[in-house]
This record gives C-alpha cells, sequence and structure tokens, in this order.
C-alpha cells in the first residue's frame, strides 16, 4: 500500500504582519530554532514509515522557494510532487486534485496523509504514533481525521464531538464538528471530555475521498477534474510538477475540505492525540516559543528592557528599547513595525486589509524579495532612482529581457558575472561595472560556484517591476509581461 503525505501551503497568516506577506507566507516564517514551517512540516512528513514520495499543493509563484528550502534540509532522497495553483481556492480543492493526481499515480488504495505547511508540531514520536493509528483505521474505509486534546478553553478554533460510544481500533466515530464557540461553550467541552481541538490534518484512502467527494460535493470534483485535463493537454504528461489552469480553476468553488466532506460524511472518525500541536495563529502563539526572562519579557534580537513587563519582541536587525510598558508587541522588519497591544492580536489582519485598500505593496512584498535565480533587496528608491543589492545563486541565470522606461548600471560587488548587453556577452569580475541603456536586450548569470553579489542602480520615468519583456526564461515566465 503506498503512503503519501500531502503538503497544503497556502495559507497568507495575516496575523503574522509584517514578518508574513503573500510572496513570504507565514510557512517560510524562521522560528527561534532558525528553521521554518515549511521545513519542520517536510522533515516531518518525509521521516514517516513507507513514503512513497511528498506532494505539496501551493501557489505557482512559491515554487522555487519551496524547492530551495527543502533543499536546504536535505530533500534529495524523497520522491517530490507538486500541484501548483494559480491562486486561492480553498482546501477542498487542493485535497480533490491532489487525490485525483495519487489515483491515477498510485491507485485507489493509496493512503494520503494531509497536513497544513504552516503547523508547529513539537512531539514528533507522538505525532507519529497517532499517524500510524490514522493509517490503520482509514485502511479500513474511514476518513480520519486528527482531534487535539484541547489544554484550555480555546475559543479560537472549532471543535470535533466524538462518538465515544463508537470506537474503532484507536480512535472514535466522528458525532459532529462544531464551530469556534464561545468562552463559557469552550469551557463545557473542556469539562465533557469528548471534544477535540480540529487540527485541519486528515487521513484517508484516495478512493474514498475521492468516492465522498462525488457524492457531497460534486460541483467541486467536476470542477477540479476539468483543471486537471486541461492543464495535463497544455503541459503533456507534467505529473512531477502540474501548474493548474487558471481558467478552468477559477470555475473551482472555493470551499474548504471540513464544509465540503467532513460535515457531511458519515465515514468520518477522529484520532485523538497530544503532539505539541500549535496552529501559530497570532504574533502571541509565536511569542510562546521564545523563553521569558524574569520579567515576562519575551525578546529575539538585540533588545534592552527597562521598568517593562510581558511584552514580546522581535527585532533581528537593530537594535530595539522599551521603557515603561507592559503586555505589548512589537515586530520590527526593515520597512514596516509593528506595535500592537497583546489582548488585540487577532486584529493585526485589519492593518493588512487597510494596506490592500490602499494598494500599498507592504501586504505583499518585503524589502527582500525571493526569485527563481536568487534575491534582491531594494536599498533605497527616490524620484527617478532605485537602488538593488541582487544576489544570483551559483549556475542560474535571469531571463533575457529588456525594460522600456529604465536604465540600469551594474557593479559587481563580489563573484563573477556573465553578462548579455545587447549583442554583446561578457564577462564582469569584482570591482567592474557596465552600464544598460533602455531598450537594449541584456541577461544576467551566474557562471560560477558562489554566489554572484552585484548593485544595480536604476534610472528612468518609471521603475515599476511590470517594466519587463522577457523573451527567453528558464523558470517558464516568457509568458509574464
Amino acid at each position: 500500500m503506498h503512503f503519501v503525505p500531502v503538503i497544503m501551503s497556502g495559507g497568507v497568516g495575516s496575523r503574522l504582519w509584517p514578518v508574513s506577506r503573500e510572496t513570504h507566507p507565514k510557512p517560510f516564517m524562521a522560528l527561534p530554532d532558525g528553521q521554518n514551517l515549511i521545513q519542520k512540516t517536510f522533515l516531518r512528513a518525509s521521516g514517516l514509515d513507507g513514503v512513497s514520495e511528498v506532494m505539496t499543493v501551493t501557489n505557482r509563484e512559491l515554487f522555487f522557494k519551496t524547492e530551495d528550502e527543502y533543499r536546504k534540509v536535505g530533500s534529495e532522497d524523497t520522491p517530490l510532487r507538486y500541484v501548483l495553483e494559480p491562486f486561492g481556492r480553498n482546501t477542498s480543492a487542493a485535497v480533490a486534485a491532489a487525490a485525483l493526481q495519487l489515483n491515477e499515480a498510485y491507485g485507489p488504495d493509496t493512503l494520503m496523509l494531509v497536513l497544513a505547511a504552516d503547523h508547529l508540531i513539537q512531539d514528533e514520536t507522538a505525532f507519529s504514533a497517532a499517524v500510524n493509528k490514522a493509517k490503520e483505521i482509514a485502511s479500513q474505509g474511514w476518513l480520519v481525521t486528527f482531534g487535539i486534546e484541547p489544554q484550555y478553553p480555546e475559543t479560537g478554533f472549532g471543535y470535533i464531538e466524538a462518538d465515544k460510544a463508537n470506537t474503532l481500533a484507536s480512535g472514535y466515530r466522528v458525532a459532529r464538528f462544531v464551530e469556534k464557540p464561545n468562552l463559557e461553550t469552550a469551557k463545557g467541552y473542556l469539562e465533557a471530555g469528548r471534544y477535540y481541538w480540529n487540527s485541519g490534518m486528515f487521513c484517508f484512502p484516495v478512493g474514498l475521498v475521492i468516492e465522498e467527494l462525488r457524492e457531497h460535493a460534486p460541483d467541486v470534483m467536476e470542477a477540479v477534474a476539468a483543471t486537471l485535463a486541461a492543464s495535463r493537454s497544455s503541459q503533456g504528461e507534467a505529473y512531477q510538477c502540474l501548474t493548474l489552469d487558471p481558467d478552468q480553476f477559477s470555475d473551482v468553488p472555493d470551499i474548504s475540505i471540513d464544509y465540503a466532506l467532513m460535515e457531511r460524511s458519515s465515514k468520518v472518525a477522529v484520532v485523538p492525540c497530544d503532539i505539541g500541536w500549535s496552529d501559530i495563529g497570532s504574533w502571541n502563539a509565536m511569542s510562546e516559543l521564545t523563553e521569558a526572562d524574569a520579567n515576562g519579557n519575551r525578546c529575539e534580537g538585540e533588545v534592552l528592557v527597562h521598568e517593562a513587563r510581558n511584552n514580546y519582541v522581535y527585532s533581528p536587525e537593530r537594535l530595539t528599547a522599551l521603557v515603561g510598558i507592559e503586555d505589548l508587541l512589537v515586530v520590527d522588519t526593515p520597512d514596516a513595525v509593528l506595535i500592537a497591544h497583546k489582548d488585540h492580536a487577532q486584529d493585526v489582519k485589519q492593518i493588512v486589509k487597510q494596506l490592500k485598500a490602499s494598494e500599498h505593496d507592504a501586504h505583499l512584498l518585503h524589502r527582500t524579495v525571493h526569485r527563481p535565480w536568487g534575491t534582491y533587496t531594494t536599498l533605497e528608491q527616490g524620484h527617478r532612482f532605485k537602488m538593488k543589492r541582487i544576489e544570483v545563486k551559483p549556475g542560474a541565470s535571469l531571463s533575457l529581457q529588456m525594460h522600456h522606461h529604465r536604465s540600469e548600471h551594474w557593479i559587481v560587488v563580489s563573484g563573477m558575472a556573465r553578462v548579455t548587453n545587447g549583442e554583446q556577452e561578457f564577462y564582469l569580475d569584482t570591482n567592474e561595472s557596465t552600464f544598460i541603456r533602455a531598450g537594449h536586450n541584456h541577461r544576467l548569470a551566474n557562471p560560477g560556484v558562489i554566489p554572484l553579489v552585484l548593485i544595480e542602480v536604476q534610472s528612468g520615468d518609471y521603475l515599476g517591476e511590470d517594466d519587463i519583456v522577457r523573451f527567453e526564461d528558464t523558470y517558464g515566465r516568457v509568458d509574464e509581461q
């Protein structure tokens, strides 16, 4: 029997702004130990017994970034498969697409384990044991969900009520799913002893989940099947990395797998578990990962405090000082600072809504932006000029491109560059430079084995990132103009 963990990486994590943004969402946020959530999820998934491959469902713009993060923690020995979405359509679409792909690859008895890329699990041994229990129940024809044993009356999670009169191996049939409760109701759930936090993790045979989705959410299945057919038609048999057709995918209903299936099916079971689970849903949750000092302050970075209590400070790049304050969240990034009271941690998403409404790019980009070939960091910007630090990975190349409205100066800081500038192709060593006129075809590549770092100075009437025409591109972006 094949067993495939499916990592769903689609959430933005707006409550964790300004570190989490659309092009650098919550799964890629570094934790205090240096690893990020998507790396931890991959290691946790690939380390389970009997894994055939690891599938990841994510946004197509995050594909290369995801590959990079997996590679950093040693993904070479694990077969990988990707389903790339042009935009989000919630978890039922992701589950349906993954199930149909795996059904075709391995057959209907394949067990798929659905994991969120942005959840933290601190007890790996207990997690592995819970997965083995779920696999046993799922192989008997059940859709299995993981119920987290509640530690306190949480009002921010949905709950699962177990039917404890109907035992299934190491789990129970599900009596019902319930929405996020108020505090009094949550206290009642805790006292009752049969309610569990809904973790959003699942295990089921792909044939069964396809059958149940066709019965309870036929519109989802029909639209996803049509999307896969259109995607394969345009890309060939690209099963290891399939980019979903945007026109067809736009017809898929935007609905979660809980609403589409788990709350409707009569074949749902729950495995209770205590695995050190957290969805890291706010800066309050993130702060719990950092040890507190004698006054309850939790600090990451260079932080000085005086007469301050119960604060959380994230400031990895510059000195931050707190004087005479308490119960605050202070999150400092190069281009944005968040200061919030701990009681309003959930309201950070309202700032992101304001940024989107005003079309401010701070909801979308960091000052450092990741690209398939490396990164660029905006150092300074003013009227008719922009200065960037560009780092190109060894062996990587930018597209052959042209700009209508700007010229560029390139100065190599370290490494060696291979440059195409109009009809010329040449190499630049450290401290050498070149000038690219507006309207000239040009390309930058790193032929070396160490990162290429250069400073780019742009000048012109318009300096937007959309002033680019690609003629050739290693990463399939020629049509994106």
